[in-house]
């Protein structure tokens, strides 16, 4: 990326610098705001990114929040928090809510409501009040490797209406939320953070099936959505989503008749950077209808924020970019940052610092209720008897994706270990065999857990083996339930939260 043309800036009392800044959603290195990220608060930035990076304690993102607010209290501090899979407030310890899957499997919209608006209160506690959630997608591609669990299912009705719910129950609490990833991306084999994906179905079906949870959004009033680094030839054979005027104008504004924020994906991923590069990539994004630019997962510097605002300023003095387009996302931005900070005032939230501690809150134990729920067990062809002593988990990890992270932990040994003390872990990857997993249990009862098994042929077979081998296994799938059960018992918990695994875990103990 070129450097920052800062000849192009006049002054940062220009209305053009200032809207340009208003438009970014920038993210940070660090635990407190860098003072470069202040000074640009100050001179017209709205919008701040918080990531994994960014929290250790309820606390701390507290005190973090209200540090940026006393640079402008109308600023908003979004966050990637869906829950389940993907958390940002719990990324060091896995989400006590579980993630869309698991509630689309219960299939009951006051929970969804319920868990939302739960998690909404935890963020509003701690001054977060733009959340980039919830994903509205189908998962009509079971092989999809970036949605998955994260979708509510593979049928459009059961998806909007906990879509639906998801909205009601996040706002409900003060904070945004945010529908995406439009205009639906559940149908695709590829990760648009490594490249573009392409959907080849017809208009038709993309407007009874991917455009569905969408239209049901904007009608329960989602405050923003966000657009999709994906071509879809039926709607623009030339540009992806997030650079189309034909889907974010024609589409998104004029035929649904949105009239809400739109809010990019993050602009450094690859469907994007490799091809457009971020700075053409955010004006081209701006011009096509998109008011806000989220970027900060992977740059989130100085440099980037400078490089970007020039561009946005540039493209207007040039005419590559309508000054009117540009003040109109700067005004949507600021619109909602008028709706949140006076939610703000009325105490939507909680406490400060109750944010995300068990126990100390009402409602607290609502996601570990619905991670129960969404438990499916199978029994195998033999009674099942719990283990009488400490098993040992073998734990098969494949590759997170991006949105996911590595970082988050997963499975049931921590749970189980607290259950039956002595419990053992190991954890495989591609290149295991049978041999090495029994070797390691010895005599112990061995819990085998996979994620999307249906999706890796490794995970297949090292089960066949274990099976043969051992077929009081018991196996725990915390992925996509799409493989057939196997095993002395065979639990499905529609996704790795922390709470999937205690609820997996009991099951396992028999308790």
């Amino acid at each position: 990326m070129t450097g920052p043309m800062t000849t192009v800036v006049r002054g940062t009392s220009d209305t053009l610098t200032r809207d340009a800044l208003t438009v970014l959603q920038p993210g940070f290195v660090g635990t407190t705001p860098p003072d470069w990220l202040l000074r640009r608060i100050g001179e017209g930035l709205s919008s701040v990114g918080l990531f994994g990076r960014n929290i250790t304690t309820p606390e701390q993102l507290t005190a973090l929040t209200a540090r940026l607010r006393a640079e402008r209290d109308d600023v908003l501090v979004a966050i990637d928090e869906e829950g389940g899979d993907v958390t940002r407030l719990e990324v060091r310890t896995g989400s006590s809510f579980p993630g869309n899957l698991a509630l689309g499997v219960v299939d009951d919209p006051d929970l969804t409501r319920a868990v939302a608006h739960e998690l909404g209160r935890r963020l509003a506690a701690c001054g977060v009040d733009f959340n980039w959630a919830p994903s509205a997608d189908v998962n009509s591609d079971p092989d999809n490797p970036v949605i998955g669990v994260r979708s509510f299912g593979a049928d459009p009705q059961l998806v909007s209406r906990h879509t639906v719910a998801y909205v009601e129950g996040m706002q409900s609490a003060g904070v945004a939320a945010c529908t995406k990833h439009f205009p639906g991306h559940g149908d695709t084999s590829v990760d648009s953070h490594l490249a573009t994906p392409r959907i080849d179905v017809d208009p038709d079906t993309l407007h009874a099936r991917e455009l569905a949870p969408f239209r049901a959004a904007i009608a329960a009033g989602s405050k923003s959505v966000m657009s999709a680094h994906i071509l879809l030839p039926a709607l623009d054979p030339d540009r992806p989503a997030t650079l189309s005027p034909r889907i974010l104008t024609g589409l998104l504004r004029r035929e649904l008749g949105y009239e809400g924020l739109i809010v990019t994906d993050g602009m450094e991923m690859q469907a994007i950077a490799s091809t457009y590069g971020i700075e053409r990539g955010s004006v081209l994004a701006i011009a096509a209808g998109a008011d806000a630019i989220c970027v900060g997962g992977g740059l989130a510097d100085e440099e980037t924020v400078l490089g970007l605002r020039d561009a946005l300023v540039e493209a207007v003095r040039t005419g590559g970019l309508p000054e009117e387009r540009l003040a109109d996302a700067a005004a949507r931005v600021r619109a909602l940052a008028s709706w949140t900070q006076a939610h703000r005032a009325r105490g939507a939230g909680s406490e400060p610092g109750a944010a995300v501690q068990e126990g100390t809150a009402p409602g607290t134990d609502i996601g570990l209720v619905a991670a129960r729920r969404a438990l499916r067990v199978t029994l195998g062809e033999a009674p099942y008897a719990p283990p009488r002593s400490a098993p040992y988990v073998a734990s098969f990890a494949p590759v997170a994706n991006i949105a996911v992270g590595d970082e988050t932990p997963w499975g049931v040994g921590a749970e189980l270990e607290r259950l039956l003390p002595g419990t053992r872990t190991g954890t495989y990857g591609p290149d295991t065999a049978a041999e090495d997993v029994l070797r390691a249990a010895g005599e112990r009862r061995i819990v085998a857990v996979v994620r999307d098994a249906h999706r890796h042929a490794w995970m297949r077979e090292a089960l066949d083996g274990l099976l043969a081998a051992r077929p009081d296994t018991v196996v725990v799938e915390m992925g996509l339930n799409q493989a057939p059960p196997r095993g002395a018992l065979h639990i499905a918990t529609h996704g790795a939260a922390r709470v999937c695994g205690i609820a997996a875990a009991e099951a396992v103990a028999g308790v």
